[in-house]
């Protein structure tokens, strides 16, 4: 076989050829992985709305994707909300919360978060069941969230306010997100019910 001219053409016609080849293996390569990868994503976020809707399954029935970038869940077990804010102390945090018909928070997963860690990314566990900062099973139809230095009565994470009120930002906007919709009613309109509910059994 006769060797090919090192010329400027013959160089450009390889490295072409090379291009074209490794460009079809790696559509080929994504083509078969993409599926899969499709698969893992969609079953960490069924976990993660079940985890944050404290069910062992939940059916997905309806997605409301916002114009401020929250996306809502609609289940069968209530409302799953992901929302993001901008201005955590490391920069962006977003927050999967899960909300029953009443508008009181099943539970919640960070789903992102640039936060130091030891401090900010506390917020992953801070807020739970059982901690310092617990939120869990508080009503956003009441009152919204706010840390104590802000006059509400959640307990921001040591040295990590600022993060603090950006995680309490992103469960308020998740109820505002909801409201009005999965059954979530606001506080007054909840008692307004149970006011004609006992007016009714008085007749």
């Amino acid at each position: 076989m006769k060797k090919l001219e090192s010329t400027w053409y013959n160089m450009a016609g390889v490295l072409t050829l090379i291009a074209v080849v490794a460009g079809g293996a790696l559509a080929y390569v994504n083509d078969l992985t993409q599926g899969p990868i499709n698969e893992i994503k969609a079953k960490t976020l069924s976990d993660g709305i079940c985890k944050v809707l404290k069910a062992e399954s939940a059916v997905v029935q309806k997605i409301d994707s916002l114009e401020n970038g929250s996306v809502v869940y609609k289940t069968d077990k209530g409302c799953a909300v992901q929302t993001t804010d901008p201005n955590a102390f490391g920069g962006k945090l977003t927050v999967l919360v899960g909300l029953d018909g009443q508008g009181s928070i099943l539970g919640y997963q960070v789903l992102e978060t640039s936060e130091t860690p030891g401090l900010g990314a506390k917020a992953e566990f801070w807020f739970q069941e059982g901690q310092k900062g617990n939120i869990i099973g508080k009503n956003l139809g009441k009152n919204s969230l706010k840390v104590r230095k802000d006059g509400g009565d959640v307990d921001a994470i040591t040295a990590s306010t600022i993060t603090s009120r950006a995680f309490l930002r992103c469960v308020n906007a998740a109820y505002s997100a909801i409201e009005g919709q999965c059954d979530v009613e606001s506080g007054a309109s909840q008692q307004q019910k149970n006011n004609e509910g006992k007016e009714e059994n008085h007749e």
